[in-house]
């Protein structure tokens, strides 16, 4: 079982720090209902003490406050692409320290939290705005693949050999 003490101080706030940073991704992504989904991201957190036991790596995260600095961003977008990155940067060091399970179950923490941020304010009559729904996608998408550093990296590799002129490898 891998717990808190298995990493450095600066390692252990980057698995801290993807969760909330996903949240705030949820919340930005749509105007509105930022105080019931800034509540409903705390509801996660004590949904997960719940579940106390199960794993250790996911009791030590949902037993701290969850960490944030959203002040240091500029726009929504910025806010975004580092907790993007940070979520990546987080899974690919779990994906080296822990169990596939504890990754796992990280993944779904996070991606529990963001549907209960999602969930907890209708906009225009609707449960999931679209600008929501594609911001999970967004996280769903860095929590699968924590090697894709660079925003639309995949994207330009796709590309590149369809560029390449006849004759180049």
């Amino acid at each position: 079982m891998t717990g808190k003490a298995d990493f450095t101080e600066q390692e252990w706030d980057l698995v801290l720090e993807g969760p909330p940073s996903a949240g705030m991704i949820v919340v930005t992504a749509q105007r509105g209902g930022t105080f019931r989904e800034t509540i409903a991201m705390a509801k996660a957190y004590t949904d997960a003490r719940q579940e106390h036991g199960q794993s250790e790596l996911l009791d030590a995260i949902a037993a701290a406050k969850p960490k944030a600095d959203h002040t240091r961003y500029h726009s929504p977008e910025e806010l975004k692409q580092a907790g993007l990155q940070h979520l990546r940067d987080a899974v690919a060091l779990l994906g080296r320290k822990a169990t596939a399970q504890e990754l796992d179950d990280y993944r779904r923490f996070v991606m529990t939290l963001t549907d209960k941020v999602a969930h907890a304010h209708r906009e225009h009559g609707v449960e999931v705005s679209p600008s929501e729904q594609a911001a999970i996608e967004e996280i769903a998408n860095a929590l699968d693949d924590p090697e894709q550093a660079e925003p639309n990296r995949a994207e330009s590799q796709e590309a590149e050999p369809n560029q390449a002129e006849p004759g180049q490898a």
